[in-house]
Order: C-alpha cells, then sequence, then structure tokens
C-alpha cells in the first residue's frame, strides 16, 4: 500500500504542480494586463489634463511674472477635480509657487519627471515614490514656456495611485481565488480518478503478494473492461496454472515416495539383516554398512517428501496427547548424540532446573522436527565440532535452542531457509523442505520456529512452544 500511497502523491503531485504553475503564470499575467490598462488610461488622462491646461494657461504668458503667478495661485485655488488631482506650478528653479491643496501644500517635489520636462520642453510622466512621503503616486509635467522662449516653470499633476493598486490588487485576488476553485476541482476530481485505478491496483498487489506466498489457485473478482482488467485476468491465469502445476507436482511427489518407500523398505530390511552374518568379511560389511546407511538417508528423505505432500493438501494432521516433553526432547538429544560422537561431532545438552510441565502435542511430529534441526546441525555447523541443546520454561512458553558453531548462515539468506526447496549456498546434500515441513509443525502447535546467527559463531534454532492450548 505504500507503493500506491506513493503513485497518488506522485500523480496529485504532478497534476496540480503543474496546473498551479500554470495558473500563477495566467495570474500574473492578467494582473499585469490590468496594471498596464488602469496605469496607461490614468497616464492618458493626466497627460491630456496637462496638456489642455498649459495650453490654456498660454494666454498669461505675456503678463509679467507676478500677474502670471498671481493667476497660478488663482487658477489653482479654483481647480474643481482637486478631490481626485493635485494641481501644482513649480517656477524654474523646482520651488513650488501654487497648489490645488493651498499655500502651503507642502515641500517642493523633487521628482525626476520635472527636470526632465523642463530639458526636454515636453511632457514628462512619473510613476513611483514620491521622495517625501513614501507614497506610491503618479505625476505628469507640463513645461510652460515664456514668449521670448524661456521655460519658466511646469504644470504638474500629481496623485496618488493607492485606489488603482487596491484594484489590481483586488483583480489579482479574484484571479487567485478563480485558481483555488479551479485547483480544488481538479484535486477532487483527480482524487476519484486515482480510487478508481488505485484500488483495483491495490486489490491486484494484495491478492499477487498472496501468490507469491503460495495461495496459488487464488482468483482476483475483475470489474473493469480495460487496461486493469487485462493485467488481472493475467494474473489470475497464472495463479490458476501455478496451481495446477502445483497440483500436479506435489501428486508426482507422492505417487514417487510412494512407489520408493516399498522398495526401500526391503533394502534397509536385507541390509540389516545380512550384516547379522558373522562370516561376512570386512570389505562386504564395508558395503553393506554403506547400503544400509544410504538407504535409511532415502527412506528419510522419502518421509520429508510425503510430509510434504501432505502439508500441500492440508491433509498433514496432528495426533495431540499430554507429553513430557522434557523426557522426549532429552531422549532425542542422547539417542542422536551417540551417532554424532561416530563422526566426531559433540552433542552437549545443557540441563536446566526449571520445571518442563507436561504439554498437549504430538511428540511424534515434535521428535521429527528435533532430529530434523540436530540433523542439520551436523551437516551445516558441524565443522564446529560441537552442537549444544537446551529446554526452558519462559513465560509459559517451553522453549527449544540448538545451536551450532559451523560458519553461520549468511544474512541475506536467512528470511529464505524455511521456504520449500530452499538451499542457498549450502553444499550440504538434502531436498531443501525439512524446515519447511518443521516450521508447518510447529505452528500447527501454535509455535514458532526461529533462526538466527549466533553470537560468537554458527547458527541458532529457536523452537517456542506453548505450555497450554
Amino acid at each position: 500500500m505504500k507503493r500506491v500511497g506513493g503513485l497518488r502523491r506522485r500523480w496529485l503531485l504532478n497534476t496540480v504542480g503543474v496546473i498551479f504553475a500554470l495558473g500563477m503564470v495566467c495570474v500574473l499575467a492578467v494582473t499585469a494586463s490590468f496594471a498596464a490598462y488602469y496605469y496607461s488610461n490614468m497616464e492618458s488622462d493626466m497627460r491630456f489634463r496637462a496638456r489642455t491646461t498649459t495650453e490654456f494657461f498660454a494666454d498669461y504668458i505675456n503678463q509679467n511674472y507676478t500677474e502670471y503667478y498671481q493667476s497660478c495661485m488663482t487658477y489653482a485655488k479654483t481647480f474643481e477635480d482637486r478631490n481626485n488631482l493635485e494641481l501644482q506650478f513649480i517656477n524654474n528653479r523646482g520651488k513650488l509657487v501654487a497648489s490645488s491643496y493651498g499655500e502651503w501644500a507642502g515641500q517642493s517635489p523633487t521628482t525626476t519627471e520635472i527636470a526632465e520636462a523642463m530639458t526636454t520642453r515636453d511632457i514628462r510622466p512619473y510613476m513611483g515614490r514620491d521622495p517625501a512621503t513614501g507614497e506610491r503616486i503618479m505625476a505628469v509635467s507640463s513645461p510652460m514656456i515664456y514668449s521670448n522662449g524661456e521655460v519658466i516653470g511646469v504644470l504638474r499633476y500629481v496623485t496618488s495611485t493607492k485606489l488603482v493598486d487596491q484594484q489590481i490588487f483586488l483583480v489579482a485576488l479574484i484571479c487567485f481565488a478563480v485558481l483555488l476553485v479551479v485547483l480544488t476541482i481538479v484535486v477532487t476530481t483527480s482524487n476519484y480518478f486515482i480510487h478508481s485505478v488505485m484500488t483495483p491496483v491495490a486489490e491486484i498487489t494484495e491478492k499477487a503478494k498472496r501468490i507469491s506466498g503460495g495461495s496459488y489457485g487464488i482468483q482476483i473478482q475483475t470489474r473493469y473492461a480495460d487496461e486493469i482488467g487485462d493485467l488481472a485476468e493475467t494474473i489470475n491465469e497464472l495463479s490458476s496454472k501455478i496451481s495446477q502445476n502445483e497440483k500436479m507436482q506435489a501428486e508426482f511427489i507422492s505417487q514417487l515416495s510412494h512407489e520408493l518407500r516399498t522398495p526401500l523398505t526391503v533394502i534397509t530390511g536385507w541390509s540389516e539383516t545380512l550384516l547379522m552374518d558373522e562370516n561376512m568379511d570386512s570389505d562386504t560389511r564395508q558395503g553393506m554398512t554403506i547400503i544400509s546407511r544410504e538407504a535409511k538417508r532415502l527412506t528419510e528423505m522419502v518421509v520429508e517428501l510425503l510430509d510434504f505432500t501432505r502439508m500441500q493438501d492440508g491433509r498433514m494432521t496432528l495426533n495431540v496427547e499430554p507429553t513430557d516433553i522434557r523426557s522426549e526432547f532429552e531422549d532425542t538429544v542422547f539417542m542422536y548424540g551417540s551417532r554424532l560422537a561416530q563422526e566426531g561431532i559433540e552433542l552437549e545438552y545443557l540441563d536446566s532446573d526449571d520445571d518442563i510441565p507436561e504439554i498437549p502435542c504430538d511428540p511424534k511430529r515434535l521428535r521429527q522436527v528435533w532430529l530434523n534441526v540436530l540433523d542439520n546441525a551436523a551437516k551445516h555447523g558441524g565443522e564446529g565440532g560441537r552442537i549444544e541443546a537446551s529446554m526452558s520454561d519462559e513465560s509459559g512458553m517451553v522453549v527449544v535452542r540448538i545451536r551450532d558453531y559451523g560458519p553461520g548462515i549468511p544474512e541475506d539468506e536467512i528470511p529464505l531457509v524455511k521456504k520449500k526447496f530452499y538451499k542457498g549456498s549450502s553444499k550440504a546434500r538434502g531436498t531443501g523442505i525439512g524446515l519447511a515441513v518443521c516450521d508447518e509443525i510447529v505452528e500447527m502447535h501454535g509455535g514458532t520456529l526461529t533462526l538466527e546467527n549466533a553470537e560468537g559463531g554458527g547458527t541458532l534454532v529457536t523452537i517456542a512452544l506453548p505450555a497450554a492450548q
């Protein structure tokens, strides 16, 4: 499900991210267009006013300076649009001589368009912050030229851009709100679409994991006639074929095991009978001993295969009865210890003072588990020359530990060693199903079988069984 969640996040991030980026570009473009439109209209209006007023005052240019400035003050006082614009008259030294805001309207302005208008003798605009107040303004300065060609000052219109800025900000806010609405719709529809895709994908993933875990034959319910449905049908077909192959394999192993069991029993019986002949020469006895040992080994493999087929088709059962589990374990250890001693391997039983109660179990099956684990310890860790076995009572669980002093198990193989037919890098002989059967038997008793590398080297097998069921 993590992977599905990752696809969901990537889908949403990619979709929403692209739409958000494009939306922001659109918001900025629309805002910039509105700003250009508003500011352009505002500037055009102020240019027209400045040109018209300058042409009107051209009639006063022939007056002397005193009369001219008096006319400027009179016009400024009677300026009708003073609530929206400030009309200023500035002399050629940059000093404010009249303003529609009154005689003491403030200090003389210092914006750049004033000097530019005087220099170029043409109307010049300015938009930015007022150096004196820090307020955003728009100003237009028009030169006033005396009859002798001298620029005697400028007529200046100036206004705050606060209202226009607010309008532009409102437009940007509305565009951004529209973008959020679009994103909400996209996220909602995308979630619906992703859910319609991810839900069957999650089901397919879960069923595929179960199939890979051994639940062959399981089928995925398909409700879609699309690529997802095709994928589900393909997995269903694969699952059915694997299930059929598994059944054929189990039937073949079961039949073969039964066929092998009879001749192996005959070989084992006759080899043991012949070994009782005291007149047999040493070479013949050695050969018969090898035949008897290998026949027993093959018999054990056949038993494993039969147990495996029973486990596969659910025919493995337990004959549960109250059992002195310590006695059964000690008998197994001492019996197998004498056999290992012939191979130069010491099997040490670490006795404990724990009071091990009788537990309900199948003693024959548990003995099979212990023998298999001890045999694995001898085959894979026998080069260490020593195996330790112990039993203890730990919090209501009977815990059996068997440890060898061999090379241990590669870390990457530990999760796989209990899988059927898995032998890993081991060169020891065997079918690779013994531990799988043992794990099944222990689980049927409600216990656990774990393998790990022991501290100091070797492999530690821990079998935990509930003391009561």
